[in-house]
């Protein structure tokens, strides 16, 4: 009977290590899973939701917005308004035609003279740099953009001093 008993012993002892073996490995992979689940979530949390959603109830911030606002109401120029260009765009066949209004922004009412005083050499200087853009030149935003930028150079050259601080175009249709 001795011997039956340490035989028992034995037998669960050898079942119980393999049982602790197995049970481990188990909860650890269990464990990493949660964790790097757990650590995904901050991560979008910290990077991408939560300044967005604590700016949006902090009333702080709202009051930041409203003064930026008005900051950037009292610090806009006057308006100074072209008649509308219409142009062939550079093409091959010639078939596409640019229809376009501009208005530009002005540091204060003495470029706006100066910009009725030299309309002659706006509208010129503007006709040839529209007459020399592609359809694919102007047909996405970056090349609007970039053709906003063209502008505002060329029209800063035209004027001493330069001034113009920024282009509008209220009107643009490509046919």
């Amino acid at each position: 009977m001795a011997e039956e008993d340490k035989e028992l012993e034995e037998e669960k002892d050898a079942g119980t290590g393999t049982e602790s073996k197995g049970f481990p490995k188990k909860w650890i992979i269990i464990g990493v899973v949660v964790l790097v689940l757990g650590g995904g979530g901050y991560a979008a949390w910290d990077f991408f939701l939560a300044k967005r959603f604590l700016d949006r109830n902090n009333p702080q911030t709202e009051q930041t917005r409203h003064s930026t606002a008005q900051v950037r109401d009292e610090t806009f120029g006057s308006i100074y308004k072209m008649d509308s260009f219409i142009v062939n765009l550079l093409d091959r066949e010639g078939k596409r035609y640019l229809k376009t209004t501009i208005e530009f922004e002005v540091e204060n009412d003495d470029i706006t003279k100066k910009l009725t005083r030299r309309t002659p050499q706006l509208r010129d200087a503007i006709l040839l740099l529209l007459t020399s853009k592609s359809f694919e030149d102007i047909s996405k935003p970056e090349g609007k953009l970039r053709l906003k930028n063209d502008l505002i150079v060329r029209v800063n050259q035209i004027l001493p001093g330069g001034g113009i601080r920024t282009i509008y175009f209220t009107e643009f249709v490509v046919q």
